[in-house]
Parts: structure tokens; sequence; C-alpha cells
């Protein structure tokens, strides 16, 4: 890959819609089917330099924008949802050891993990609710951690899971790096089977009396500055239903779908707009990902409608993506958007007019 930092970027995006129209897409099907993701796609994403998109310049990373990180995350989500979505975790374990103190678990880890030869997961949801799922009690020479985390993707998949829990006595946010070969003795795995997106791999941990020393420490932070960072992981998760926009209205283009396609892109640059205006401002970014996880719906709805019964067909892409479209509903979600959302399918009224005007139209003809 190119030395020259503003070309490398570049190549860096153009890697992800190659990779997504040429690799993942075509298989996207298959992986649905088979809830499997192959090595090759691994493989493939690693060579494109795709697992270190997170890393800053300072670090030896590419020191892409957050614009040019979005955009590489939503073409990735159009070209197959579980993968991307598994993908995506590792990029917060990339930015926790890009600025971790702990200078002896970053040697040992970073280069492997901005390469993808490490590969990386995140339990990080057990500190969210108060009170939290998941605690940490200060003992001699490290933590113990309890707990529960209820979703977490691409076990088996992932080499690292950095897992974070709230210390009983401070309700500090301390974050742990942990190898999974093999998975510690107190972890109980349960296995859950998704309707879409299953080749994630999505698990809950129950965690009882995990050791964990503070060599394996990345992170320290107060709740406050943890939750000061959620905006940003929400941009980021309305990356998800986007690419599934992207893929739709190719597919809406191909089946001459011309003006269904358009409008529905029109929608979503609206939907990126609000999104991006809602980093400063949290009620607007609810707001947005919850018009964006509804612009999904319509997308794959849209495409559906106009595929008739083939679209029924389990295997095609129409079906596929409309499952993959209610994942976006609540993956990652929050209460706040989970309501918002609720307010929005049971209250709003469906517009008619247009469709009507279109029908007088179309008997004009």
């Amino acid at each position: 890959m190119t030395t020259d930092p503003e070309t490398r970027r570049l190549q860096l995006v153009e890697n992800a819609y190659r990779i997504a129209d040429d690799v993942l897409f075509p298989a996207a099907a298959e992986v649905d089917r088979t809830g499997l993701i192959p090595a090759t796609h691994w493989a493939a994403i690693a060579d494109a330099g795709l697992f270190g998109i997170a890393a800053p310049a300072e670090s030896g990373g590419p020191g892409l924008d957050f614009a040019q990180v979005i955009e590489i995350q939503e073409v990735m989500a159009s070209g197959c949802l579980g993968t991307a979505f598994t993908w995506m975790q590792h990029h917060g374990v990339v930015i926790a050891l890009a600025g971790t103190t702990n200078q002896p678990l970053r040697d040992k880890l970073f280069d492997d993990v901005v390469a993808g030869r490490v590969r990386a997961g995140v339990a990080y949801a057990g500190v969210v609710p108060t009170p939290p799922r998941m605690r940490a009690t200060r003992v001699d020479g490290g933590w113990r951690f309890d707990g529960y985390a209820p979703f977490v993707s691409g076990w088996g998949i992932v080499d690292v899971l950095q897992i974070s829990a709230r210390d009983i006595e401070t309700d500090d946010v301390l974050a742990a790096i942990l190898p999974l070969d093999p998975p510690p003795d107190a972890i109980t795995v349960s296995p859950l089977h998704l309707s879409a997106a299953d080749a994630t791999r999505t698990v809950s941990l129950a965690v009882d009396g995990l050791y964990i020393p503070d060599a394996k420490i990345v992170s320290r932070t107060s709740l406050d500055d943890f939750f000061a960072t959620q905006n940003i992981g929400i941009r980021i998760n309305g990356t998800l239903p986007l690419g599934l926009l992207r893929r739709c209205t190719a597919l809406l283009d191909q089946a001459g779908q011309i003006e269904a396609a358009r409008t529905l892109r029109e929608r979503g640059s609206e939907a990126r707009t609000r999104l991006d205006a809602g980093l400063s401002d949290a009620d607007t970014l609810i707001e947005a990902r919850a018009t964006a996880a509804q612009l999904a719906v319509d997308a794959s709805a849209t495409l559906v409608a106009a595929d008739g019964g083939r679209a029924l067909l389990r295997g095609n892409h129409p079906e596929r993506l409309a499952r993959e479209a209610v994942f976006t509903l609540v993956a990652a979600s929050r209460p706040a958007l989970k309501d918002l959302l609720v307010e929005r399918f049971s209250v709003e009224p469906l517009s008619v007019e247009p469709l009507r005007g279109a029908r007088a139209e179309s008997r004009t003809r």
C-alpha cells in the first residue's frame, strides 16, 4: 500500500467499495443461509487494510477523518451485514489500544490488531444501564468482574475480547482485553440464534468471579466521560441502516425502479446530514438514528414490493434485506431510540396523497 498519506486514505475508501461489491455481497445470501462467515472474507478485509481504519496517524495508522470512517463502514454494511457488524466491533479495540497508558499491552497487541492478524470484539453493554449488569471489584493485583453481557458478537470469530465493567466503589468504567483461546472458565457462554445476521455468532455471557490482572486493563474512565463518547458510537451504528439503503437502492436501479431509488437516496442523504449534526446534540442524534432505521425498513419494503412474489423466497436478496432492516431497529439500541421508534411506527399516519396523485396521473397516460 502506498505511503503517501492522502493516497493511502483514498485507497482504503476505494478498497471498501471493492470488497463490499466483489467479495461480501456475492456471498451474502450464503453467509445468511449457513450462519458462517468464510475465512476468506477476513483475509480479504485484512489485505485491504480495513482492520486498521480507526488507527490514528500518530500511532502509524492511516489517520482517516471521521467522515471517511463512516463512509467505509456504511459501504461495508451494504455488502454483508453479518460480516460488517462483526468487523465493526474490532475498531473499538483499535481505538482503546491506541490511547492506552498500558504500554506493554499496547506493544503486545496493537500492530497485530491493526493488521487484522488478531481479530477483536467488545462487550461493553453491561456498563450502560444503571444499575450496571457488569461490576468490577478491586482485588490483589487486579480486578474481579461479575455480571452479565446480554449480546456479544463474534464469539468463535474474534481472538480477543474487550470487556467493560463498572467499579463498585467509584462507578468508573474499566475495560480489559482478554485472550479467548481458550475462553476463561469464569465465563459461561449461551449462544443466541438471530433471525438476521446470525453469522455474527452472537452470544450472551455470564461472568462469575473473572479475575483480571492489572496487566490486561486497557482503560479506566469516569462514567461521565464514558457516556460522553456514546454519541460517536450511536452515529457509527447509524451506518448499518444506511448501508442497507445503499444496497436496496442499487437493486432497485437494477430492477428499473429508478425513481424509487432516487427518492430513497435523497431521504438517505437527509438522514446522514441529521446524524452528523447529532454528534453535538443527543436528542437530534436519537431522532436521526430512528429515521435511518425507518428508512432501512422502507427501502427493503420497497424492494420486496418491486420484486413481487420472488421476494418471499428464502435466500433472495429482498427477503434477506427485509430481515436485516428489522435487525437495525434494535441492534446496539438504547431505550430512548426504542421508545421513539415505537411511537413513530404506531402513531404516525401513512401519507397517501402522493400515491393517489401518481395513480391519477397514470390513468391519464
